[in-house]
């Protein structure tokens, strides 16, 4: 049998372990939600804006807030950093730096983490719609397809000549470790919406 006194010096460590564990899941849960509102504000002080004609705009650095993107038949809105670093990753979903912005020629690639922000995309659907608003505009893209690959597969990386948004995230989505697979969502840009909120097909 143990002592009193031995039991006491085996609590303190278990007792620290656990505390540290709830410390680092509380942080899993708050920080992505903090950097979200904080996201928002800045989002919105942007867009709020008004840039003089000719103006050339600044150039866009890792971690500010680039979009906002929604899947209005799931309900979601997220708002989007420019990055795919850990740091960014914590706040949102992260535009992959190199790949072409919302609404221009090419693949736009978004990653986010499935166990936060992109666990979304378990539930998303052939033929829905993406929803991206940034500062020079909105974009709606519908959903193509969906897609598993191995984690070290770089296709849905690749520029694209026409106009597509592929988000990716880690799967399975229920998983505990390194994830080895990935989930690719390829949507393709369907119209520009105006003012209004009306799309315009081109």
């Amino acid at each position: 049998m143990l002592s009193e006194e031995t039991k006491r010096l085996i609590s303190y460590p278990l007792i620290t372990a656990g505390a540290v564990l709830l410390l680092l899941g509380t942080r899993e849960v708050i920080e992505p939600l903090l950097g979200q509102k904080a996201a928002a504000r800045t989002f919105d002080e942007a867009t709020a804006v008004v840039i003089p004609a000719g103006t050339k705009p600044a150039p866009v650095q890792r971690g500010d807030t680039v979009g906002k993107l929604t899947i209005p038949r799931l309900g979601a809105t997220y708002y989007v950093m420019e990055g795919d670093h850990e740091e960014e990753l914590r706040r949102g979903p992260g535009h992959l730096r190199g790949s072409a912005m919302p609404g221009t020629q090419g693949n736009c690639i978004i990653a986010g983490h499935r166990d936060t922000h992109f666990r979304i995309l378990k539930d998303i659907q052939k033929g829905d719609d993406i929803l991206v608003e940034t500062k020079n505009g909105q974009y709606l893209y519908r959903v193509t397809s969906m897609r598993v690959v191995p984690a070290g597969d770089t296709a849905p990386l690749k520029p694209t000549s026409r106009a597509e948004l592929n988000l990716i995230t880690c799967f399975p989505f229920y998983y505990v470790g390194n994830a080895p697979k990935r989930f690719v969502v390829e949507a393709l840009l369907a119209a520009r919406v105006s003012a209004t909120g009306e799309p315009v097909v081109e």
